[in-house]
């Protein structure tokens, strides 16, 4: 995609700091560094998210994603832990619309980036709940 910023920076127009690229993959420090060794990891091709992943991109993909947080971990001394995080849809904070993934590593508890979750469990029923699991298993298995 000509106006991708992502796109820009895979075809080398747009400098990056990359650690590592094959074929379908490349991937590099994010320039905000959330924390030491933030990095960005992206497909090749251009997708603007998850729902237009098919199952062989995806495993292009998500497979690279344990060797470059181990590489992280190995190369950045203290890193602890490690968020993956992937915003998909304006709505979920995606602000760049080339599917990427976030590996964040984690130094300890308290250094500026939280996530943060509120429990909703108290508004369904036992009833509602399974039918919800049931309404998302159905669909998996129609193939939808």
């Amino acid at each position: 995609m000509t106006d991708c910023i992502f796109c820009k920076i895979i075809a080398g127009e747009i400098p990056s700091a990359k650690v590592y690229e094959d074929d379908e993959v490349f991937a590099f420090l994010d320039i905000t560094q959330v924390t030491k060794g933030h990095t960005l990891v992206i497909p090749k091709k251009h997708v603007k998210d998850i729902f237009e992943y098919d199952p062989e991109l995806a495993s292009t993909v998500f497979s690279r994603i344990p060797k470059i947080a181990k590489a992280i971990q190995k190369s950045i001394p203290g890193v602890k832990g490690m968020n993956i995080l992937n915003n998909n849809g304006e709505v979920a904070y995606q602000s760049v619309f080339h599917s990427h993934i976030h590996l964040i590593p984690r130094y300890q508890k308290d250094e500026g980036f939280k996530l943060h979750f509120e429990d909703h469990s108290d508004t369904y029923t036992q009833d509602e709940f399974q039918q919800l699991a049931a309404s998302i298993k159905q669909t998996i298995e129609s193939g939808d």
